[in-house]
């Protein structure tokens, strides 16, 4: 091979091998162009590889997606043959087991499932995949006990992963999940932030524009977790705040408190600017952490149901300061005796374009505020 040949003229082959044979010591001088020639080609040929790569991930996307949300048994075998034959990640979020199982779960009888899905024979890679669909099941109300390979699937499933800390069963305040329609070639989804007209415990204007001494005592833990609904999301900005009280508060007491407490979310509110806030019961609260988590802001598709699932609970188990460690029921049982308050305002914080909302958890002693607010403007 002519060391001089032009890069350009160099097939992928004999281009590694040129490369290979050229930095294999110190560069002359002489030859520095020459390397940067081959830089040159090597750049152009890896974005053209690139883009090689996501078309076929595009299409695979497609065909996945396709076979997801066709009903017919034979339609999910098809899947799971396929799935079994991926030997690289992929960027793609359509090709993700979170995705997949979720348009399974939209698209396909449950029966179907159970008996393809959860069937474990010669079927080792596709665990990922159980694990996200049994949630996505669980959350649209299937009792788990009526299909035996569901009802065994806790039992056999394995044991490092994260959505194991899940109940294996749907909680009360779970029941009314916000969950996207998809066809083949689209989708719908959205969620509301808005105030309902219930519950409404707006403070009365002109308010007090004093400031409290209360400072945030939120540990880098608390704060991580309580925003963890958003950061799955993927929203614009959030933040996230707690505050030990001085002595107990009422729930009535909290809309004249909160716009008093240092927060950046409210800075800049006037005396007499919009505020508006509401007691709101538990499952109110959940469906809107889970909607952000699961279906995303208007820049993202979201983590989908079974992380959106953990990462709503992960959020309650923040706002409750429930440690992590003690499990679902401790941070259900200390959710369901706390009060909840949702908000917004009209602080140049909440930008008030797309989504914005702002919730509020009094503890049960009612000496623990913790604050959540989120944006999808950024």
């Amino acid at each position: 091979m002519n060391p001089a040949q032009d890069p350009q003229d160099l097939s992928d082959d004999e281009l590694g091998t040129t490369v290979w044979e050229k930095t294999a010591r110190p560069v002359p001088p002489a030859e520095a162009g020459y390397l940067q020639e081959l830089g040159t080609v090597l750049t152009a040929r890896h974005a053209d590889a690139v883009e090689r790569v996501r078309a076929y991930e595009r299409g695979l996307s497609y065909v996945l997606r396709a076979l997801a949300l066709s009903p017919g048994r034979e339609n999910v075998v098809q899947l799971l043959r396929l799935l079994d034959q991926q030997r690289t990640s992929s960027t793609d979020a359509g090709l993700r087991p979170p995705t997949v199982a979720s348009l399974l779960a939209e698209g396909h009888r449950v029966v179907d499932l159970a008996a393809e899905v959860f069937d474990r024979r010669g079927r080792d890679r596709a665990d990922e995949l159980r694990a996200c669909l049994f949630h996505e099941l669980v959350l649209r109300g299937v009792d788990t006990d009526d299909f035996p390979p569901l009802r065994d699937w806790p039992v056999v499933r394995p044991g490092w992963h994260a959505l194991n800390w899940l109940p294996v069963d749907r909680r009360g305040f779970e029941s009314e999940a916000d969950f996207p329609s998809r066809s083949v070639r689209g989708s719908a989804a959205g969620m509301d932030t808005g105030l309902p007209a219930e519950g409404r415990m707006d403070p009365p204007v002109p308010r007090t524009t004093a400031r409290s001494a209360l400072r945030d005592v939120a540990t880098p833990e608390a704060h991580h977790r309580i925003r963890s609904a958003v950061t799955a999301g993927g929203w614009g900005d959030d933040d996230a705040w707690v505050f030990s009280l001085d002595a107990p508060v009422a729930p009535e007491d909290v809309p004249a408190l909160l716009p008093t407490l240092p927060m950046a979310c409210l800075d800049g509110l006037g005396p007499t600017d919009r505020l508006e806030i509401a007691r709101r019961p538990l499952d109110a609260v959940w469906r809107l952490l889970f909607a952000t988590a699961s279906m995303g802001g208007m820049y993202s598709g979201g983590v989908h149901g079974a992380h959106g699932r953990l990462a709503a609970w992960q959020s309650l188990a923040g706002l409750t300061g429930t440690p992590w460690g003690d499990g679902a029921a401790a941070v259900e049982r200390r959710a369901l005796a706390s009060t909840w308050f949702h908000f917004l305002a009209d602080a140049d914080w909440f930008h008030n374009e797309t989504y914005d909302y702002g919730i509020a958890c009094l503890s049960p002693d009612r000496r623990r505020l913790a604050v959540l607010t989120a944006t999808d403007t950024d």
